[in-house]
């Protein structure tokens, strides 16, 4: 019994390149929420492949997150469709309601 609840939490743990959710071919688009380990800071962001954006932000390929990296990933959405992804991002970029709400919902991860 306790091996398998062991094997339960590591299951549920977010490891970006172990994670077949990631791969489907259902996903259209992903809101994202990074915080940078340097200056612990959040990024927003949305992107149809998640674990290459992800890469990308961490090899400092992008422009406005190069001097931030190292980050994690500590929110994610995913959408079937990549243009509902853009109008979160946007919403959560531009309402400040809304990304209040947000961080309020996710306390504990902003640690």
């Amino acid at each position: 019994m306790i091996g398998n609840r062991k094997k339960s939490r590591e299951k549920n743990s977010f490891d970006i390149d172990n994670d077949d959710f990631l791969l489907s071919s259902k996903i259209g688009g992903w809101v994202y929420i990074l915080k940078s380990k340097k200056d612990n800071n959040l990024y927003i962001g949305s992107t149809s492949d998640l674990k290459r954006r992800f890469l990308e932000h961490n090899k400092g390929l992008v422009f406005s997150t190069k001097l931030r990296k190292p980050f994690e990933i500590i929110y994610y959405e995913a959408y079937k469709s990549e243009h509902d992804a853009r109008k979160r991002e946007s919403n959560l970029k531009l309402r400040s309601k809304a990304f209040a709400q947000l961080k309020k919902r996710i306390q504990g991860s902003l640690l």
